[in-house]
């Protein structure tokens, strides 16, 4: 049975840029102490879909109604709302050890081949350090406060918008406070004020002052849009081909929703098996005889994964799955060769080899 998990990033950021996380390894060392043997699992490789989905929140203004009468605005905010758009999707490939299938790499006494594993205990190396590596994922963003929200913005308001009863009145004066606040950074910045202030960081200061009092006036007649930026990821087990499967939900009220929240529209997977694994052959054709205690690998299998929403396709990829494939073995003695000992470099998401080399050893 197919199984998708939802993982919600929880930790608050102050910036959109991915984060970087470092995986650690862990490098075993066949010895006399472990009779020069070695357990490790491989990979059933599942599929990591992130997600990042934008959050957009409209609120009108006390006066909207009069943005165009007073300020010749036309792009107003005229009722609060709130939507979601999904900003980006990834797929990608992640191994997870099948902790009910381990294996022992048994090398000839004397020998000191060592095996390099991930965090998650899979093979990534033997007998070659291989670089860490740097998984980038995306952070959540909140929406910075609404300038219209609480009291602070009442410091703003003239005498005449505090006395007037009528909501017109209130938006004529506040349209010509905007109108006077123009005027007086026009006249800072040409130099013409009255009393200019006496040094540039003072100006500064005294311009920051009036850009803010023409923003939240000027925010009461066309309103304000904010967004916030939440990151979601998903973990998929594929099993099968797959068509259109609902992974997860997209609703403009609750934003990103399980796949069984009907408040959403679907986000789709499909999944199509493209290439099987298959055991090497001889000569003759027939499957190879996997050799005496075998450094066991995977030759994956391969498909292509798609996810659809609204009917446009949102992401694509290709990937070796390990469990379309089959596993098979080198021959151990290779990894002890005094002259010439073999090194080889694993995928982790898949069990596949990226690298078989020999290694150069110095007299």
């Amino acid at each position: 049975m197919k199984k998708t998990v939802a993982i919600l990033t929880f930790a608050a950021a102050l910036s959109a840029m991915p984060a970087a996380i470092a995986q650690e390894t862990q490098k075993l060392t066949a010895n006399k102490l472990n009779e020069y043997g070695l357990i490790y699992s491989l990979p059933v490789t599942h599929l990591n879909i992130e997600v990042e989905a934008i959050k957009t929140i409209k609120k009108a203004g006390p006066y909207y109604k009069y943005a165009k009468k007073y300020l010749g605005a036309s792009n107003v905010v005229t009722e609060d709302s709130q939507t979601w758009e999904v900003k980006d999707v990834s797929i990608s490939s992640k191994g997870v050890p099948d902790t009910e299938n381990r294996y022992l790499m048994q090398f000839k006494s004397g020998s000191a081949p060592f095996l390099l594993l991930d965090e998650e205990g899979l093979p990534l190396a033997i007998n070659t350090e291989v670089e860490e590596n740097v998984v980038k994922r995306k952070r959540n963003k909140f929406a910075d406060k609404d300038i219209l929200e609480g009291e602070g913005y009442a410091n703003v308001f003239t005498e005449d918008m505090v006395a007037s009863e009528s909501t017109m009145k209130r938006a004529e004066a506040a349209a010509q406070k905007i109108f006077e606040l123009r005027e007086s950074r026009n006249d800072l910045v040409s130099g013409n004020a009255d009393q200019m202030p006496p040094d540039g960081e003072s100006l500064k200061l005294m311009l920051d002052e009036l850009n803010r009092q023409e923003s939240v006036l000027t925010a009461m007649f066309i309103g304000t849009t904010q967004t916030e930026t939440k990151v979601i990821r998903f973990d998929y087990l594929p099993e099968s081909d797959t068509n259109k499967e609902v992974i997860f939900r997209v609703s403009d009220y609750n934003g990103l929703v399980d796949k069984n929240d009907l408040s959403g529209e679907p986000v789709y997977l499909s999944l199509t098996i493209t290439e099987k694994g298959e055991l090497p052959v001889n000569e003759k054709g027939e499957a190879k005889k996997l050799p005496k205690g075998a450094v066991m690998y995977c030759i994956p299998g391969k498909a292509d994964v798609e996810l659809t929403y609204k009917n446009n396709i949102i992401a694509k990829e290709s990937v070796e799955v390990a469990q379309f494939g089959v596993e098979y073995g080198l021959e151990p003695k290779m990894f002890t060769d005094k002259k010439a000992p073999a090194y080889v470099i694993f995928n982790p998401e898949s069990g596949s080899i990226r690298e078989l080399g020999t290694l150069e050893i110095s007299e």
